[in-house]
């Protein structure tokens, strides 16, 4: 992470579903010409303006006690908030691709504050991309690299593989939840991916992509690996990969969300519903 976290405001240029659970929003504005895009898994926090509120306040960027003023904002005018990858970046044009996975509900509608924001947002929109550097940490001596992800973690697979030298090898394990949400990836010739599609609507994510994992023996101990998704696949992922014998200080895990948070507050939605009811 940078130590001095850097703000980028920008507006949305235009919004397009990718794959059927993929929504792209892309952005521009006049401060990301010097965004220090290093490839990889370029990651950010991403600011957007809540749908009952008029006016879209940021909050005063210091050092990296930025969070502190975040909270400060009262809660009616603090905008939402959460860490996205950076899809793709052409500093030419100063635009930034940010992809959004789409759950859908019973009818078709997207679920999420954030889904439902992309899926509706019109261009000129303001955001802001608080600058956070990179999650991957490949030793310069790793014999291979593996990386696993659901499809929360497919723009940071995206970048590693288009970023990594083209003389490594190693494997990937992607999770998608169909088939059609696959695409082409610039691996390296050496680089195998491996696709799993859940289609069950009702499986937990990121847990076939565990499972493919479990069956995955590492080469050695040089080698490196990056498990991101949702809390189960990154926590089990690396604890499988070091009883295998990959040493922790060669994994990199990263719960991007937790499956069991959004199923409590959704349980807590519907009571309160129907108490009101």
């Amino acid at each position: 992470m940078p130590k001095h976290p850097e703000l980028f405001r920008c507006r949305v240029v235009r919004s397009e579903r990718l794959s059927p659970s993929i929504q792209r929003v892309t952005v521009t504005g006049p401060d990301l010409a010097a965004f220090p895009w290093q490839g990889y898994d370029h990651w950010f926090r991403l600011f957007l303006r809540k749908p009952h509120q008029a006016g879209f306040v940021l909050p005063e960027i210091s050092g990296s006690t930025w969070y502190k003023g975040f909270l400060a904002i009262p809660e009616d005018v603090r905008p939402h908030c959460a860490n996205y990858t950076v899809a793709d970046y052409r500093r030419a044009s100063a635009e930034l691709d940010i992809d959004f996975v789409v759950h859908c509900g019973p009818d078709g509608e997207a679920e999420g504050a954030a889904a439902i924001w992309a899926c509706a947002v019109a261009p000129g929109e303001e955001l802001a991309l608080l600058d956070q550097g990179l999650l991957f940490e490949c030793p310069d001596d790793a014999s291979d690299v593996l990386v696993v992800a659901d499809e929360s973690g497919l723009p940071a697979t995206c970048g590693i593989l288009r970023s990594l030298p083209r003389d490594i090898v190693g494997r990937v394990i992607q999770e998608v939840p169909t088939a059609a949400d696959r695409r082409e990836l610039d691996a390296p010739a050496g680089v195998t991916v491996t696709w799993v599609v859940r289609e069950d609507t009702a499986a937990v994510p990121g847990a076939a992509a565990l499972a493919e994992l479990r069956r995955h023996v590492p080469a050695g101990e040089s080698g490196y690996a990056f498990v991101v998704g949702e809390s189960g696949l990154a926590t089990e992922g690396r604890r499988h990969l070091h009883r295998a014998g990959l040493p922790k200080t060669r994994i990199t895990f990263s719960g991007f969300w937790r499956r069991e948070v959004r199923e409590v507050r959704e349980v807590r939605e519907v009571r309160e519903q129907a108490a009101a009811a």
